[in-house]
């Protein structure tokens, strides 16, 4: 797989490897919808990459661009970006839009 130097901590989410990576994830997966358009996505990219240093071995952290990838964005019904949620045994359990600080970031996805 290639490395993307400004997602080092996180996975590519894509079509081809959803099942594996995010569906059937032993590990609860922070999956981080976005565009590249998007100024808050931008701001909000860094915070991810933050999360998934500190959670390493706890969580997998993956990214979803929703230009690339519309029918996986559309089974989350997703309307805003960006859109984080918490996925456990294939579940959302937890979900944040929009752009938040790191803190209010955890707290809205229950990550303490």
């Amino acid at each position: 797989m290639e490395e993307y130097p400004s997602m080092s901590q996180s996975i590519e989410i894509t079509s081809s490897n959803f099942q594996s990576e995010v569906a059937e994830s032993e590990l609860p997966v922070l999956l981080d919808m976005w565009a590249a358009w998007c100024g808050p996505c931008r701001m909000v990219s860094p915070i991810v990459d933050e999360l998934a240093g500190e959670y390493a071995g706890r969580i997998k952290v993956g990214k979803l661009d929703v230009d690339a990838e519309p029918g996986i964005a559309a089974s989350f019904g997703v309307a805003s970006i960006p859109t984080i949620v918490l996925i456990k045994d294939g579940q959302v359990v937890a979900h944040a839009i929009g752009a938040r600080p790191k803190a209010q970031l955890a707290e809205a996805l229950r990550l303490d």
